[in-house]
């Protein structure tokens, strides 16, 4: 049986009122997780208020060390 483990990133948004996201720091984290062999499985955003936002949370998942069969 496979076993699970799971990370949660979280991405503080910028901007006067919030709301604003690097697009590329995004992409460079999730890349990154993404070598290590995290897959994402959510992603949402916290409401500040007004439609913006106040962070931006990913949550991954990977197979534990030694849950999977042999290939």
């Amino acid at each position: 049986m496979i076993k699970w483990e799971y990370h949660t990133l979280k991405m503080m948004t910028g901007g006067f009122l919030g709301g604003k996201l690097d697009e590329r720091d995004f992409e460079d984290e999730l890349n990154r997780y993404g070598e290590e062999g995290w897959e994402v499985v959510s992603c949402f955003d916290t409401s500040y208020g007004q439609g913006t936002s106040r962070e931006v949370i990913v949550v991954f998942k990977r197979p534990k060390d030694g849950s999977l069969p042999p290939a």
